[in-house]
């Protein structure tokens, strides 16, 4: 079964309404139905959470955080290892810390799928099947 790994980005295009949401909701569809799976660290978790408050306050960041998980995404943990080797990935390939968190999982099997909007993944498109939404 495919695994859709999150990135932040890929989730706030679709709770805002911007380039490539469908393909988001597309995505959400297909794990409430069960034929595919999405996970999403903690890391990225949180930084839907801090842009969310951002944005509305955080009466709706609530609001927000509670609705999401009726598409049933797993949140990763962050443990020493995945810390340790998210460092590496940024470190050896200069991508940003919380990006290596997300590429990280999808580099964990080839079933596995990185959603995103950030064109920055593309310096690292050859370690993980990665889909990139349209641009803005």
């Amino acid at each position: 079964m495919i695994v859709y790994v999150l990135d932040s980005s890929a989730l706030l295009r679709f709770l805002d309404k911007e380039a490539g949401w469908e393909r988001v909701a597309d995505i959400l569809a297909a794990a409430r139905s069960g034929s595919a799976e999405l996970e999403i660290s903690a890391i990225q978790w949180g930084e839907i959470a801090g842009a969310v408050r951002r944005k509305a306050g955080p009466a709706k960041e609530s609001r927000v955080l509670d609705g999401l998980p009726q598409f049933a995404p797993r949140i990763q943990a962050i443990t020493g290892a995945l810390a340790v080797r998210a460092a590496a990935l940024k470190v050896d390939r200069r991508i940003s810390y919380a990006d290596a968190f997300a590429l990280d999982l999808a580099m964990a099997s080839t079933d596995r799928v990185l959603v995103t909007a950030d064109y920055g993944f593309k310096a690292v498109d050859d370690l993980a099947r990665i889909e990139f939404l349209t641009a803005k």
